[in-house]
């Protein structure tokens, strides 16, 4: 009987492997044709989740606690050396071939198809040429597939930046999730169509300067050709899954250990460049509004601010949609919002990139179960979201906004804007130049905010108020602080005697037509202008002694800030 036994086992032990060899073996061969292994495994208990997340692209995690999740070739086979038992998982969108749009004013008369690649080119650009004066057109980069990364700008001013936050959506970095994709083509032209005819829209152009790049991984969703969606797959033609691919706050410049791709270093130099207020980016296979952080446990400064624009998103959704729409995974209890890390931990994801480094507030919406469902379904998804799209851009224009400057010259500046006893984790935002503009967005209550900027003395405003839905506007002059500037910008004047009592003698290799004396908190205490002379005597009797900033202009514009103490 014992024999008997043993030789079951041993059946059973060589059965198990050779199964697993067979599944092995066809795992290699969907790599070998896609790039891109979907697999599912139960949540282990041997390794955590947050080592594995460092090693494959985990997708979703069900209420059973499986794992879901993708591996090119590399990761695959770091993965297997966990000994973890897995299935391959088939993507339903594999089985149907989306139904593609025949022509551009096809799509647009009914949306309810998927663009070809060149389509989308066309619409984009027709977008701006039929409404100049409010959208245009931008190739923020080419791929080395030739496939580029475009991006619509609307406003109600699109030719000169304005003293107002800036707003970016962008959709479908993984390139088979694309729902994201259709809708925010639709939402451009929504938005452009409806200018001057509806309130809210009128509201949203008037005060926020969006950006709509509507496909982020055009190799991934083309990756059949150009004509098709089918097949598309969710890493770009490296192979690398660009969620994954930003500086991480916690885990270094390239988390996953790739180089960063094409398409990151594109998005990452129009941030540089744009520095956005705020974002989102669109994704699918759930239906759910993930807020900050995905890399760590604790939770952002701004997580009162965070879970009431997610919830508005979602609560305005929930009401124009089936009741199962839009209810999150189990840890969102129903809700449609959760925290990144609460649900499982990523690294290097674009929307903890936007935060930490940027000083933008991005979060990541899930807006489908299917990532690619027939194209029937994209007017619904349209219906129960546009709503909250335009609800969240709209919340863009509420917090605190102004302009820092110089107190003595009036010129912008770089500054810092801290919130006391409530930043951390990066959370603090900067104005930028070159119209020292800064915009910082707040949940209710009252704030400690203060303004600092190299080589000026900070300032700082207590209990400012800010109400949900509202704006402040506070404009700030900053002083500069003598102590660490430069002694001038231009070497040719010489001002002597310093200290002075009386007289003060200024001389010039270029003709002076300004003098101005300030007290070192930024109060313009006395002014000679209109001199036209290389050689000036200025009387300072009456003037208390103390120390002083001096700043001297000839009629070329060029000046100089001189320290002078006055006894």
């Amino acid at each position: 009987m014992r024999a008997v036994i043993i030789s079951l086992l041993m059946l059973f032990v060589v059965s198990s492997m050779l199964a697993q060899s067979t599944i092995n073996e066809r795992a290699e061969t969907i790599i070998e044709n896609r790039g891109e292994l979907y697999f599912s495994f139960d949540k282990p208990k041997t390794v955590s989740l947050d080592i594995l997340s460092s090693i494959i692209s985990i997708d979703k995690i069900d209420a059973n606690n499986r794992v879901f999740a993708y591996a090119n070739q590399q990761e695959y086979q770091r993965f297997l050396t966990f000994r973890i038992d897995y299935q391959i998982e088939k993507e339903s969108y594999l089985k149907i071939s989306p139904q593609m749009a025949t022509s551009v004013s096809a799509l647009m008369q009914s949306w309810d198809a998927y663009p070809t690649y060149d389509q989308y080119d066309s619409l984009m650009r027709k977008l701006a040429s039929d409404y100049p004066s409010i959208c245009r057109f931008h190739i923020l980069d080419t791929l080395p597939s030739g496939r580029k990364i475009l991006a619509l700008q609307l406003g109600d001013s699109v030719m000169i930046h304005q003293k107002e936050a800036r707003f970016l959506y962008t959709s479908s970095m993984h390139g088979n999730e694309l729902v994201g994709y259709v809708l925010m083509l639709r939402l451009a032209e929504y938005l452009l169509s409806n200018y001057g005819q509806n309130a809210e829209v009128d509201s949203i152009m008037n005060n926020v300067e969006i950006w709509i790049n509507p496909l982020a991984n055009p190799d991934g969703a083309y990756q059949a050709g150009d004509s098709t969606l089918a097949g598309a797959t969710r890493y770009n033609t490296n192979f690398v899954d660009l969620n994954r691919n930003y500086p991480d706050p916690q885990n270094g410049q390239h988390p996953d250990g790739n180089s960063w791709q094409p398409e990151t270093k594109i998005f990452m130099n129009l941030a540089d460049s744009l520095h956005f207020t705020m974002s989102a980016n669109f994704h699918g296979g759930a239906e759910v509004l993930n807020y900050p952080w995905d890399t760590w446990s604790i939770l952002p400064a701004d997580v009162s601010w965070w879970e009431y624009v997610c919830h508005q998103y979602a609560d305005t959704a929930h009401v124009y949609s089936p009741s199962n729409y839009f209810l999150g995974p189990a840890v969102a209890n129903g809700t449609g919002v959760v925290n990144g890390y609460q649900w499982y931990t990523t690294n290097g994801s674009r929307q903890d990139y936007m935060n930490y480094f940027q000083a933008c507030r991005e979060v990541t919406i899930e807006l489908s179960m299917s990532k690619l469902p027939q194209a029937s379904m994209l007017n619904s998804f349209w219906n129960y979201n546009y709503r909250s799209m335009l609800g969240y851009i709209n919340q863009a224009r509420f917090g605190v906004q102004g302009s820092v400057r110089d107190s003595l010259t009036g010129k912008p500046l770089k500054a810092q804007i801290y919130i006391n006893f409530h930043d951390k984790d990066s959370s603090q935002v900067f104005s930028y130049l070159p119209d020292g503009y800064y915009h910082r967005l707040l949940d209710s209550g009252y704030y400690s905010i203060t303004y600092s900027a190299a080589h000026y003395y900070p300032k700082t405003f207590d209990s400012v108020y800010i109400a949900r839905n509202h704006v402040v506007d506070i404009d700030v002059e900053l002083a500069p602080d003598y102590t660490s500037l430069a002694v001038s910008q231009k070497t040719n004047f010489r001002i002597y005697p310093n200290p002075c009592s009386n007289q003060l003698n200024i001389i010039s290799e270029e003709k002076i037509e300004l003098i101005q004396l300030y007290a070192i908190d930024g109060r313009l205490i006395k002014q000679w202008d209109g001199l036209n002379s290389k050689s000036i005597a200025i009387d300072v009797v009456g003037v208390e002694q103390g120390v002083y900033l001096l700043m001297i202009q000839d009629y070329k514009g060029q000046y100089s800030f001189h320290k002078l103490i006055i006894q």
